[in-house]
């Protein structure tokens, strides 16, 4: 089954084209008209599992990882390496192991796919194709084959999260997101993020949130490095108020960082505490920094709002650095050497 919404973003991107990464945000709220199929979906029941281990590597980690913030009950596992999790036969039996690789050409994804066949554990993929499709395919593994909108996976978190929600059954959550094709309309971020770009001038960015939100915070700092080509780092409280803290605030520092703070009025009263007492600490040592406030109709209103503002944050630090938003280049010579 094709959707609609596949259909028409082929229609309008040839196979030789690729959406840059301004057209890619500017649409990014119409991600959220995908409609997720399972394929090879006969006696699935992605319900009866209570652990999820979910394979994949850059941005297609990404995702999975914001499921915790969605939903903080999900038993989510994220594996970011070659193989399996270093788990007894007996859990891994008990798991859903979601394969999530957006070219379907990862090597690392591909190598936990074919363990997890070998070992006969019950496994799913999500993909746009590649290998990893032509592998679900071939050992009739349910999989979903995701819309290719010919972009970078950083930019497809709204596709590929509405995949993820598929294929564990959250199906309320799924539906709960419909709604952000037309409650997300990005222009309306576009100001707020080139100031935040502005104001980060030449220092580097470091990130800062709450626990729950450290998967955001994460995004952040990944869709700075790869977009404005900037070191960028992330870190939660309350872990960072007992070590990487006293690295910023026990001596005098060039001011070389800017810090952001991802306030969450709905994150426990004692971090707020720590957020405020952290950052009155770091503009006395005359550190840069300033503080987002996360709002949003609902928790994924918030994360995508958010995730929205960091793409036109770092679209905007590139213009100021001279960087090319679209270029790759560096992970794909990798790639290439490792052959």
């Amino acid at each position: 089954m094709v959707s609609k919404f596949h259909f028409i973003m082929k229609e309008v991107l040839k196979p030789s084209q690729s959406m840059n990464t301004l057209e890619a945000v500017k649409n990014f709220s119409e991600q959220f008209k995908y409609e997720p199929v399972v394929e090879n979906s006969g006696g699935f029941k992605p319900q009866k599992y209570s652990r999820y281990i979910f394979v994949g590597m850059g941005g297609s980690a990404l995702a999975p990882d914001l499921l915790r913030v969605e939903n903080p009950n999900l038993d989510i596992i994220i594996h970011r390496d070659y193989g399996l999790p270093s788990l007894s036969e007996e859990i891994l039996k008990n798991c859903l192991i979601v394969v999530n690789s957006y070219s379907g050409n990862t090597e690392e994804a591909l190598s936990a796919f074919n363990l997890a066949v070998e070992k006969k554990l019950s496994l799913a993929a999500i993909t746009i194709g590649g290998k990893l499709l032509k592998l679900a395919q071939e050992n009739s593994t349910p999989y979903i084959q995701m819309s290719d909108l010919a972009i970078q996976p950083r930019m497809a978190l709204g596709l590929n999260f509405r995949a993820l929600l598929k294929i564990i059954g959250e199906e309320a959550a799924l539906k709960e997101t419909d709604l952000l094709a037309e409650e997300l309309t990005p222009e309306n971020y576009e100001a707020d993020g080139k100031e935040i770009a502005e104001k980060m001038g030449n220092a580097t960015p470091v990130i800062y949130s709450s626990r729950r939100n450290g998967p955001l915070a994460y995004v952040w700092k990944v869709i700075l490095n790869e977009t404005a080509k900037i070191p960028a780092f992330s870190n939660v409280l309350p872990e960072l108020n007992h070590n990487e803290m006293a690295g910023f605030l026990s001596r005098d520092l060039p001011a070389n960082y800017h810090f952001v703070f991802l306030k969450d009025k709905e994150d426990d009263r004692k971090i707020l505490k720590r957020m405020e007492v952290a950052e009155k600490l770091y503009r006395e040592q005359g550190q840069s920094l300033q503080v987002i406030n996360l709002n949003g109709k609902t928790v994924c209103h918030k994360i995508f709002s958010s995730i929205i503002l960091a793409h036109w944050t770092a679209y905007h630090k590139a213009l100021t650095t001279g960087a090319d938003p679209d270029d790759m280049a560096v992970v794909e010579e990798f790639k290439r050497l490792m052959q």
